[in-house]
């Protein structure tokens, strides 16, 4: 008989109990760890550390940290950081607390009033990332060389991360087994996300498109069979010769081909003598959330309902998505364009 099969009451060594009582905090720590998605821990390790080196620099504790002390920090970088990494930096402050089994009062009066202050001065519209609406993403994906390997594998990625409206953990996150062959496209079956962090799953339909050279299914088959992936990750390194890797692609990798292939259409049009066309092309304003900012701006654009944006991009709250659809639809029944100027 195990030791959790013990009956009740029955007498056990000190020393078993100790052992096993640290087993389950260890589990217990690894479960809150894991309550947050990788990229959050990682940017909240990284804010902690900024936090931490900063108290330093000035002889304060920053665990307990006083909300006081907070609150000067906060004013210390406010304008020199913008308010969304701060918010990020006092959630980090916060998770850190909890995860010590701490107390942190961030409705404590002064720190709730700087807070709000900063906000009012400092706070801005969010201006994120460039959008690559279909128009241009054709154009980025016109620069993947079809005859190498690489620009196969760039194709299919930039054509499914639009289609499929993905985010970049969900895109290399794909196996080839999370792709079904369907008589409409394709049914990609995802994991957790964003907005899954249970790991629930869900399923989501990439139909054909109405051109060959952007066909996400045609360029998705076109990469499975050039590269000789058949299980595993669907998306993975490439080198220079031509040598598939065995690991799946980071996050990171996607933002990279994306400013690459902007980078190719910049040059691309510069050779045409298009300088207003290259102009667009500031791979510094791209990164890999421009293909679903993409999606669903060109989505709205087209006329597609809310409802059905949101069916397709998972997303689980309405207002998540009214800047993308406020961008699109900027001039559909503009009321400056009915004055007669």
């Amino acid at each position: 008989m195990s030791a959790l099969a013990a009956p009740i009451g029955a007498p056990r060594p000190a020393t078993e109990l100790a052992a096993e009582v640290a087993a389950i905090e260890r589990r217990t720590a690894e479960y809150a760890e894991r309550a947050r998605a990788a990229n959050t821990r990682r940017a909240y390790r990284a804010d902690w550390a900024h936090f931490a080196a900063w108290c330093a620099t000035y002889g304060a504790e920053p665990l307990p940290a006083d909300p006081r002390l907070v609150a000067r920090y906060l004013v210390a970088h406010a304008g020199a950081l913008r308010v969304v990494t701060l918010q990020r930096r006092l959630s980090a402050i916060q998770y850190v607390h909890r995860h010590a089994g701490l107390d942190f009062d961030a409705r404590q009066r002064d720190l709730r009033e700087v807070w709000r202050g900063i906000r009012r001065t400092h706070g801005t519209a969010s201006r994120g990332k460039a959008p690559t609406v279909t128009e241009e993403l054709r154009a980025l994906v016109s620069t993947c060389d079809p005859t190498r390997l690489l620009g196969v594998r760039d194709r299919a990625l930039l054509l499914l991360g639009f289609a499929g409206c993905l985010r970049r953990s969900e895109l290399v996150g794909l196996d080839v087994a999370d792709v079904a062959r369907h008589a409409d496209g394709l049914v990609l079956a995802l994991g957790r996300s964003k907005t899954d962090q249970e790991g629930a799953g869900a399923e989501k339909g990439v139909p054909h498109g109405a051109r060959a050279e952007t066909c996400p299914v045609r360029a998705l088959e076109q990469w499975l069979a050039a590269s000789g992936v058949r299980e595993g990750p669907l998306f993975r390194a490439v080198s220079r010769h031509g040598h598939v890797g065995a690991a799946r692609l980071s996050d990171r990798a996607v933002a990279r081909v994306v400013k690459h292939a902007v980078a190719a259409a910049r040059t691309r049009a510069l050779a045409a003598g298009n300088v207003a066309l290259a102009a667009t092309f500031d791979p510094a304003r791209y990164a890999g959330h421009s293909l679903r900012a993409g999606f669903i701006t060109s989505a709205a654009a087209a006329g597609v309902s809310t409802l059905d944006i949101m069916r397709h991009s998972l997303h689980t709250r309405e207002e998540t998505l009214r800047k993308y659809v406020r961008h699109a639809t900027v001039f559909r029944q503009n009321a400056a364009a009915r004055v007669g100027l």
